[in-house]
């Protein structure tokens, strides 16, 4: 039952999510127009091409994400095989590579025209703006499912314990396959990947906050027990991801400002591939796979939200430190955050609408 309060606390500032990045996208375009110094200045404190300033902010996305995971859970995991599987191999095997070529082929041939001109990345080299573009889609598309499945899952009456097996399994998949995916994913887009980057860009964003965060949570609930971490240390700790978030989003904006105001229509060239992705991968994942196996409603629900999601925090920290803060492939990342919120209470509804599809709901209770 606590899992379920935590989750109803949330629902208030997250589900209005898009509200408070479209206010940050509006702040970020106004700094840059009329204080473009500041910005600059901030970025200028920077270690090997990495803003300090934009670093501390993406740790604190991730930190509080990785204390919410019990690894003792994982360990549980063998006991439902089937939907552990299938998210495994749809956010993994599938979602990529149907993500690369929705992008290419939308941003590459379908809105290429309207996409004109080049970009000088953070390492100084010059690509077109377009792959840019689809190099952010890539990063979106290699990061599957953020912490905030729990509360899509949760509105859509999913099997809340499953869920949190399957975000764990997840992160610690996206250790070993993040990177060498990219790479190859990224490669085949012509961009250039520095692997030393990549590597250590899931290190820190990924591996660092999930080490913090398992320790943080064996010593808090050691000390003050399980009750007190849930209602009261998470509750304290759950919006500072999203502050980190809408703090990286206004920076961010302060340097694309220009080109927002100049070609407002960008956002939708990249958000048009985004929801064709979103709407393919959940199609697959709960109305074919999930059916085709015969699982039980609770079990379906999350499957399909799980693979229709994304870890933007994630691919926000990889396309800022690969290609720079102000690049076209940061930009697509956050017009994934812009989306996600609405597409995702949609896919909310579609489910609730079909939960008489499947079976075995009586047997979950």
């Amino acid at each position: 039952m606590s899992d379920h309060k935590n989750i109803k606390r949330l629902n208030t500032f997250e589900k209005y999510l898009t509200i408070w990045v479209a206010l940050c996208i509006a702040g970020g375009i106004l700094l840059g127009r009329f204080f473009p110094q500041a910005a600059v200045t901030l970025d200028s404190y920077s270690v090997y091409e990495v803003s300090i300033p934009i670093a501390i902010a993406l740790f604190f996305m991730m930190y509080p994400i990785m204390v919410k995971i019990d690894f003792g859970e994982v360990l549980r995991a063998a006991q439902t095989p089937k939907p552990v599987l299938l998210t495994l191999i749809i956010n993994w095997a599938i979602k990529p590579f149907t993500m690369f070529l929705i992008a290419y082929f939308f941003l590459g041939y379908v809105f290429v025209d309207f996409i004109p001109g080049t970009e000088i990345l953070a390492n100084g080299t010059e690509v077109e703006l377009w792959r840019s573009y689809v190099s952010g889609c890539i990063l979106l598309g290699i990061a599957p499912c953020t912490a905030m499945v729990l509360m899509w899952s949760y509105l859509a009456r999913g099997n809340d314990g499953l869920t949190l097996i399957m975000v764990a399994i997840n992160s610690l998949t996206m250790l070993i396959l993040y990177a060498p995916l990219g790479g190859f994913l990224l490669g085949v887009n012509s961009m250039p990947i520095p692997w030393q980057t990549i590597l250590l860009s899931v290190a820190v964003y990924v591996g660092l906050p999930l080490v913090l965060g398992y320790l943080t949570r064996r010593w808090i609930i050691s000390k003050k027990g399980m009750a007190w971490f849930e209602e009261k240390f998470l509750h304290i700790l759950t919006p500072v991801s999203i502050i980190a978030l809408l703090g990286t989003l206004v920076l961010l904006f302060s340097f694309k400002g220009d080109v927002i105001v100049q070609n407002p229509l960008t956002i939708l060239w990249i958000a048009v591939p985004l929801f064709i992705q979103t709407m393919l991968i959940f199609t697959l994942g709960y109305f074919v796979l999930a059916r085709r196996f015969r699982l039980p409603y609770r079990d379906a629900a999350p499957v399909g939200m799980i693979g229709a999601s994304n870890h933007f925090e994630v691919a926000i920290a990889t396309a800022a430190i690969l290609f720079g803060l102000s690049s076209g492939a940061a930009l697509a990342t956050v017009v994934g955050v812009l989306i996600e919120v609405p597409v995702m209470l949609m896919l909310v509804k579609i489910c609730l609408g079909t939960e008489g599809m499947f079976k075995g709901n009586e047997s979950d209770g």
